[in-house]
C-alpha cells in the first residue's frame, strides 16, 4: 500500500472515530418510515464505528427520504441461486445518487461479532469495501452473510452494524410485498428516516 493511501486511511480512520466519540460510542436509534408502516433499527456505534457513521451520514442529509426498499429476497425467487437468504434491501432518492459518499472499508462480522440474525440491519455490497448506501435487513437467521459465509464467493460476508428493535412486523409485511423476482413491484417508498433522541 502506497503511502498516500495509508495516510488516506488514517484520516478517514481519526475522522470516523471523531463522528462515533460525538455521538457517545453508544448505540444510536433510527426511525425509518416508510409507505407500510415504519421500523426503527438500533445501531451499534461501538463495535461497528466505520458502518455506522456512514450511514448516519446518509440519514442526518435526508438521502433515504424520498428513498425505496427495492428488493425482497426469498426462497421462492432464488431457485437458481445455490446459497439463499431472506432479505429486503433500500437504497437512497434515486434523484441523489451522484452526491452519494465513497464506499467505506468493510467491517467484518469476524471482528465485530455483530452476526446476521433475525432483524439484523447490514450494508449491500459487491466485492470488499464497496459498501455505498443501500442497507438490508434479515429476515430470519443468516448466517451465510456472516464472514467465512458461502453466499458471497469472496466468503468475506456482510458489514452488519445493528438490529431492528420495533416495526418487526413492518419489515416483514414489506418482505411480504408484491414483486417480481427480486425486486418489489412497485417498490415500497421510504418517506422519511430520521435519529431518535437519546433516552
Amino acid at each position: 500500500m502506497s503511502a498516500r493511501r495509508i495516510a488516506a486511511a488514517a484520516l478517514l480512520a481519526c475522522t470516523l472515530s471523531l463522528l462515533v466519540a460525538q455521538a457517545g460510542a453508544q448505540t444510536v436509534r433510527v426511525r425509518v418510515e416508510t409507505a407500510l408502516g415504519a421500523f426503527e433499527v438500533e445501531l451499534d456505534a461501538a463495535r461497528a464505528p466505520i458502518t455506522v457513521a456512514n450511514f448516519l451520514k446518509y440519514v442526518d442529509g435526508g438521502f433515504y427520504d424520498g428513498g425505496r426498499v427495492h428488493r425482497s429476497a426469498r426462497l421462492e425467487t432464488q431457485a437458481a441461486r445455490p446459497v439463499k437468504i431472506e432479505v429486503i434491501q433500500a437504497g437512497i432518492d434515486a434523484a441523489r445518487t451522484r452526491e452519494a459518499f465513497p464506499a467505506i472499508a468493510l467491517e467484518r462480522t469476524s471482528v465485530t461479532g455483530i452476526l446476521h440474525k433475525d432483524g439484523t440491519i447490514s450494508m449491500a455490497r459487491s466485492g470488499p469495501d464497496t459498501a455505498v448506501s443501500d442497507f438490508f435487513i434479515c429476515i430470519g437467521d443468516q448466517p451465510s452473510l456472516d464472514f467465512g459465509g458461502a453466499r458471497n464467493p469472496d466468503g468475506q460476508g456482510f458489514a452488519a452494524f445493528g438490529r431492528v428493535v420495533a416495526g418487526m412486523d413492518v419489515v416483514r409485511a414489506i418482505h411480504k410485498a408484491p414483486a417480481e423476482g427480486e425486486r418489489l413491484s412497485p417498490p415500497i417508498a421510504i418517506t422519511r428516516a430520521s435519529r431518535l433522541k437519546a433516552e
